[in-house]
Parts: C-alpha cells; structure tokens; sequence
C-alpha cells in the first residue's frame, strides 16, 4: 500500500513539473535597425567593432537588440514568464501553459512560436517577401609539471617558448559554475594581470558569477587554460584573458539553458570576445517530450547550434566539447556540437588513442565531426580546492585546445577565425583521412603556425598569391619584369597536379577541381624558383 501511495504522488507530481511548457517565440522585426547599423557604438563595444572591421565582419540587424517593448508586453501577458532573450534570433524564451502561450500569436508583432515539446504544434504565420557532468567529475621556460602531456601532445609549449601565451586574445568561458576562481592561488597570475574581466550568471540573473557552488566545473575548464602554479601546472593560455558566463543549472536539464548559452554568445560578441569554449551540449531533457532525435543533431534544428552558427558568422571561433556519449545508447556528438560553424573536439588517452566516452560524428551532420581532438582521458585539471587532480572528458580536450588556438591567433593576428580553423584541421594528424571517431585527428599546433606564416608571408611580398584559402580561382602576381613564367601545383605528398605556362605578370589558375586540403604552388619564373602554400577550402 506504501508503494501504491508513492507511486501516486510521483505521478502528481510529476504532472505538475511539466504542466507548464517552454517554448520560443520569434518576433518579426526590430526598431531603429538602420541607424543603429550606421552608428553601432550604440550597440556594440568598441572592442567588437573593432574585431569585426578587421576580419571583415558586417555588423549587421542581428546585432541589433530585441524590442524590449515586446519583450515588456510579453511579461505582462497572462502566465508567461519570460526567462531569456536573443538578438540573433529576434526571440525570446517562454514559459506558461500551452492555452497561454498559444495566445500570444494574436500579439501581431509575434512570427513564430516554436514549442520545446516535439508533441505540442509550432505556430508561424506565413512568409511575407520583403547531468551531462557524469564522466568529468614575457618568454617564459615553463614547468608544466603534470599537465605536461596534454600540452606536449597539441605542441603548444613550441608556441610558449616563441612567447606565444595567449596574450591580447579574450576567451568567454561558458559553463556551469566558477566557484573560488576569485580566490584560489593557482588563478593568482590570471588575477595579478588583470585578465579576468568578469562575467554574468545569466541563471541567476546576476554579475556575482563566483557566488554559485552548485557545480565546479567551469573551474576546472578554465584552469586547463589559464591555471598557473610554478614548476607544477600551466594552461595551455595562461596569458589570455577571460570572461566567464554560466549558463548551464546543473540540477536540471530544460531547453531554457540552450536560450541562456545563446545569451552568453551574443553578450561575448558585443565585447568583442575572439574564442568561446562551451564545454556543453544539449539532446535529452527531465521533461522526455523536450527531447531531441538523433536526426536532430544536424548543425540547423536545436536553437543553441542555430546560435553557435551565427557566432562563428560573427567572426568568433567558437570551440565545443564534442560530448560523452560515445560509450552509450546515444553516441554521437550533441547540440552545439553538430553545428558546421563550430570546432568540435573529442578526446584521446595520453598516448593519442581514442577515448571510448567520446561522441562520435555520424552522417546527419553536413561538416566533419568531431573536427579534431585532444587529451580527455585522464585530463589533468586544478579543482576549487586548488588541487591538482585527473579528470576525465570532451569537457576538458575542448578548452585544453581553445587555449592553444589562442596562441596560435596570438601569432596569426592577422587571420579570421575561419583561417585558423583550418590551419587546426591541415596541421592534424589524420587531415588526409578523417573519420568520425577522431575527425581530423590531434593537431599540431606548430606546424599550424608555419602553415600561417607561409600563407601570410607570401601575401606581402612582390610576390602575390591570393586569395588564401581559395574555393574556385587562384591569382598569381609577379613583378613586371618577369615576362614568362612555369606554374606547377603539387599535392602535400609532393605529386604534380597541373602545370601550366603564362607570358603575363598576372596569372591565375582554375583549382575547383581540387579536393579541399594543402598544396604546394612552385613558380619558375626569370631563373627564380620559388615556393607558395595555398589552401583550397
């Protein structure tokens, strides 16, 4: 009779949890779009401006802030609760009973309302033209004691040694929690050097970031970056500096952590963050109806990879943890990891041999995944204790890695963040036969940089080979006094491609027919021979 009664209860109360429903509703327009486009310190920080001018950025209407009087006349409709918003998406996340959402789509300014529930129908008007946490639980000769594998292993203490450290790169963290990142020792250097710049609990709704001791995992994430404690641990950007957002409620699993991450994304851009690490993902919830399919996991369906996608369009390179799923029912990466835009990583053990809890790639996915990977098994981490200790997951290889492509964009100023992925993706180790268990393989950040140091290089002499990464034509320009010139293509094995003959100091070659990777362009032009890498993306 106990048990009847209990299970009654549960039943109840279960009803009761998930009688209210979350849902995002989209609005079809913003105000004042065109002249806050034309002046857009009024809607960005300097910095950002600045970041998106220098890698070609348009800044354009998803910059602009979601109209808060809609926002306003949201809140005041009868049971909604709004929980977040996003600029990018023109939406906000809801809450209430389905009769009361579902009213809202008389409100004219309302385009869409797309309900977390796969079982409760979308609304849209028609278009007018015009605890994922299981498994984690100055030149300078650095020590990095016992996280010196996973730092030799992506070859970033080459790059530390050429004064490579992350400097003037800003990295957001998003995760789930940061406490005593404000008081531990090792975080000293990061503190001393002002290059903690705050963050926002967009859970909460609060600056305190540090306050919330429900999860310490965003700790440890950040210290495989920028824990420092001499002749004992270094992070892989201990010089870098860091805005740290939590987003995720670890006592919960709701699509309302998707909506605050794509808060924290937007808010990164507006402070003209280079590199989001979200060692998070996103597939099933404590309400089933919310879960995703497999099928899903297709970079454009969940709201938070639709995000990361018009980050990465941004201009921020934004790294992921491809996920822990690969040892169960699931396997494959999850939400944002599946979005072509960002740079999925998955782990290996200390010797570089695949991790069996790492999330694989499958076909539902349009781009490679993971696209490489680093140390997560066995991953060496500082905890909120200031203990150094080994943990386990894709958690800790993402920002393992996020730190050294700060570095490597230290080095590369002059590169976007689509470049420097693909420097990531050539230097890998198995760039040539990529798969879903390790995608390209582990990078190596060196040679990653010699890639980048050719390409620009070649790109500032006489001498001009352009544009570069290349998709369809590739020009060729001489100084006018070489009146004829041999042009041959090889592959990275060193295998003649093509080879043509011109009589003119400006050349071009068509290389759409070639598959995307590195070559080797070799001029003989006047009794010169010289020698140019070039991607074809």
């Amino acid at each position: 009779m106990k048990v009847n009664i209990f299970l009654f209860f549960f039943v109840c109360f279960s009803n009761v949890v998930f009688a209210q429903q979350d849902a995002w509703v989209f609005f079809t327009d913003k105000e004042n779009v065109e002249a806050s486009i034309q002046n857009p310190i009024t809607i960005l920080s300097q910095q950002a401006i600045a970041r998106k001018n220098a890698h070609q950025i348009p800044i354009d209407a998803r910059d602009v802030p979601v109209n808060e009087s809609y926002i306003s006349l949201l809140k005041s409709a009868n049971g909604i609760s709004v929980l977040a918003k996003s600029k990018w998406m023109n939406a906000v996340h809801v809450r209430g009973e389905v009769s009361d959402i579902t009213a809202l789509f008389d409100l004219e300014f309302v385009s869409k309302i797309q309900f977390a529930d796969k079982n409760v129908a979308s609304l849209s008007r028609p278009t007018i033209q015009h605890d994922k946490f299981a498994i984690e639980m100055g030149l300078e000769d650095f020590n990095y004691g016992s996280a010196e594998n996973q730092v030799d292993m992506i070859h970033v203490d080459a790059l530390h040694l050429e004064n490579y450290t992350g400097e003037g790169v800003v990295i957001a963290v998003i995760d789930a929690g940061f406490p005593n990142v404000n008081t531990m020792t090792s975080f000293n250097r990061l503190r001393a050097n002002n290059r903690l710049l705050g963050g926002y609990d967009f859970v909460n709704r609060t600056s305190a970031i540090y306050d919330y001791t429900g999860s310490s995992h965003g700790t440890k994430v950040l210290s495989t970056m920028a824990g420092y404690i001499e002749n004992e641990f270094v992070g892989t950007a201990p010089d870098a500096s860091y805005y740290l957002f939590r987003t995720e409620e670890a006592s919960f699993e709701n699509p309302v952590e998707e909506s605050y991450w794509v808060e924290a994304a937007e808010r990164a851009d507006s402070l003209g963050v280079h590199i989001i690490n979200s060692s998070l993902g996103y597939n099933t919830f404590d309400n089933a109806n919310y879960n995703y399919q497999p099928s899903d996991m297709n970079g454009t369906t969940t709201f938070i990879s639709r995000g990361a996608n018009i980050a990465s369009e941004k201009g921020i390179l934004v790294v992921n943890s491809a996920g822990n799923s690969g040892n169960n029912s699931w396997g494959i990466v999850t939400a944002p990891a599946d979005a072509s835009g960002v740079l999925t990583v998955g782990a290996v053990n200390a010797s570089g041999l695949y991790a069996a809890f790492s999330s694989r790639g499958n076909s539902f996915q349009n781009t490679q995944k993971p696209d490489v990977v680093a140390q997560g098994l066995g991953s060496v981490v500082i905890d909120e204790t200031d203990v150094v200790v080994s943990n386990n997951g894709t958690s800790f290889s993402s920002p393992i890695l996020a730190g050294g492509i700060a570095c490597l964009w230290q080095a590369l100023p002059k590169a976007n963040a689509e470049q420097i992925k693909q420097y990531i993706r050539l230097s890998a180790s198995q760039y040539t036969t990529p798969d879903y268990f390790l995608g390209y393989g582990i990078p190596n950040l060196q040679l990653a940089l010699s890639l980048g140091l050719s390409i620009v290089e070649s790109d500032v002499q006489a001498y001009r080979v352009y544009p570069n990464p290349v998709m369809q034509r590739l020009y060729i320009q001489l100084p006018t006094s070489h009146e004829e010139r041999i042009l041959r293509i090889y592959d990275a094995r060193g295998k003649l491609i093509d080879e043509q003959v011109y009589s003119n100091t400006h050349s071009n070659l068509e290389v759409s027919h070639l598959a995307s990777g590195l070559y080797i362009l070799h001029v003989i032009s006047n009794g010169e021979s010289l020698n140019f890498k070039f991607i074809k993306s």
